[in-house]
């Protein structure tokens, strides 16, 4: 039996102001990821004559991290978009890194102190990622079967407002 695509999210529905205030957000977000992950390598770079604060570590972990950073943007542009597997690939990763980040810099010695923190700050920023990314507004926009223009209603006092999008 055929795998049959589910369509993608209608255009009405990405244009809601709750949506496009959630996919500025997100777009806010995992660009200052991207610019946390250049400047990391841009450091580690004017660094390069210090084996004490640049190692192999380093500039394998700033790399992955830029590709990683470019990859989630992709995938934030595509759900944006509508396509329903860039959304759930967008929720997968932005948790998953987040979990890694906290495991890499949770191991004495692995990282130099300043990549620990620049990491810190990128598990951060991701975690705002996570946390819009599957908020009710966009997990209801995305779900199978939404009927279109009407967000469920929600429980207790934001009054159907999602708490992490300003405005939403």
């Amino acid at each position: 039996m055929p795998k049959t695509r589910k369509p993608p999210v209608a255009r009405a529905e990405l244009e809601h102001p709750r949506s496009r205030a959630a996919f500025r957000w997100i777009k806010v977000l995992v660009s200052c990821y991207l610019g946390l992950s250049v400047l990391a390598l841009i450091v580690a770079y004017f660094w390069r004559d210090r084996p004490d604060l640049v190692t192999d570590v380093v500039w394998v972990r700033g790399e992955g991290v830029l590709i990683a950073s470019v990859v989630l943007f992709l995938f934030v542009v595509g759900a944006a978009r509508g396509r329903r597997g860039a959304y759930l690939r967008l929720r997968i990763a932005s948790a998953a890194m987040v979990v890694a980040i906290a495991v890499l810099v949770s191991i004495p010695g692995f990282l130099p102190a300043w990549m620990r923190i620049e990491q810190g700050l990128c598990g951060l920023v991701l975690i705002g990622v996570a946390v819009i990314a599957n908020g009710s507004h966009l997990r209801s926009l995305f779900a199978s079967g939404r009927t279109a223009g009407v967000c469920p209603p929600r429980t207790g006092d934001q009054g159907g407002r999602d708490p992490v999008v300003p405005g939403g």
